[in-house]
């Protein structure tokens, strides 16, 4: 089987416009999470992690024409048109905007345009695993030698729609998430849009590097937008994952998990760490520092976690301070200096998806 590489590029969030903007942010402890007035459907003042500098009405066009301006700036032009080369973009609904039009062709007539791809981009659009799952399916298409190389570009941004959309659901919470926490109260929305690519041969010349070992997805289907109460479909993802890779639990030095701050996803994840005998790995959620960003969430926490494995360094789990479910975990209250070689990084999601992937330094 081929070996598999993973590369960050570009990076923007509330944190930063950069991976280096990102990564000292983080290393500060900064949040990205502020209080905004009139957010809310009866103009509510909501908790999001909103990117300044975007235009508000041409959010997502003009974060993706960002993204692509300095991916172009980092990558090789010939990379970038070869016919080896393969881009897949995760997005739970691209630029709506445009809506009702298709917001998924808005989306792949910017990546033409700036790119010059030789193909056009594979969507993966599996609501909030769609990162993780569209890394692995990069992964797969390596080990498959149908290309040289994949850049996975993970995107969402705010919008009424989806603040809308979560507040029906009594998902949002109406300060910064606390995930895991006693207190916690709900989701924190975010944007963010960030890309890694995953190669058949180590860059030369790239940025950080790390191997990818493998990683599986599941399907509890246990309701629309509720995860199941034994966390059967995450501990399955993990399982196989770990199957695949031939990792034993004992060689995870990180878990990224997902933790929402909701009542339910966090305890069906306590439940799944503890049955996966993986309760006493140290473990954070980064949605208490830049959100929920969808979509775009798995890709933004990947980067999070290579930049754990460059640094030696954990991150805060933001937001917690007391133990909010049933089986306890190993959160990380602070930042502190520890050897990563090996991460666990999770994603669970609406309709009863969940995924997981393994990383390794080289």
């Amino acid at each position: 089987m081929n070996k598999c590489y993973v590369t960050y590029n570009s990076l923007i969030t509330p944190l930063g416009n950069s991976p280096a903007e990102n990564l000292l942010s983080l290393k500060k402890g900064i949040s990205g999470i502020q209080m905004f007035d009139g957010q809310g459907f009866a103009g509510e003042s909501l908790p999001l992690a909103k990117i300044a500098s975007l235009r508000e009405n041409e959010r997502f066009s003009s974060l993706l024409t960002s993204a692509c301006e300095a991916l172009r700036g980092q990558a090789d032009a010939k990379m970038l048109s070869s016919s080896k080369t393969l881009l897949i973009l995760s997005t739970t609904k691209a630029d709506l905007s445009v809506f009702p039009g298709d917001t998924f062709q808005s989306a792949e007539n910017i990546l033409a345009e700036k790119l010059k791809l030789a193909h056009s981009p594979l969507i993966i659009s599996n609501a909030c695993i769609s990162g993780v799952v569209a890394i692995n399916t990069a992964a797969d298409y390596i080990h498959a030698s149908l290309y040289d190389q994949v850049i996975v570009l993970g995107i969402d941004v705010l919008s009424p729609f989806i603040t809308y959309g979560f507040q029906s659901l009594f998902a949002l919470s109406d300060e910064a998430a606390r995930p895991f926490d006693k207190q916690r109260k709900g989701i924190s929305l975010g944007e963010a849009c960030g890309c890694v690519i995953v190669s058949r041969t180590r860059p030369e010349t790239a940025g950080y590097t790390v191997m990818h070992l493998g990683g599986s997805s599941s399907n509890d289907a246990n309701h629309i937008s509720g995860p199941s109460r034994t966390g059967e479909g995450l501990v399955r993802s993990v399982r196989r994952t770990l199957e695949r890779t031939a990792i034993p639990r004992s060689e995870i030095d990180f878990v990224s998990a997902h933790g929402t701050g909701t009542l339910f996803n966090d305890e069906m994840e306590s439940i799944a760490f503890q049955r996966l005998e993986m309760d006493h790995i140290a473990l954070n959620s980064f949605k208490g520092t830049v959100g929920h960003t969808l979509g775009a969430a798995g890709i933004i926490e990947t980067i999070f976690s290579m930049f754990s494995m460059e640094e030696n360094l954990l991150f805060q789990s933001q937001g917690f301070a007391e133990t909010g479910t049933s089986c306890p975990l190993n959160i990380i209250t602070e930042n502190r200096s520890f050897e990563v070689n090996t991460v666990l990084k999770t994603a669970s999601g609406f309709g009863g998806g969940n995924a997981s992937l393994i990383l390794q330094k080289i």
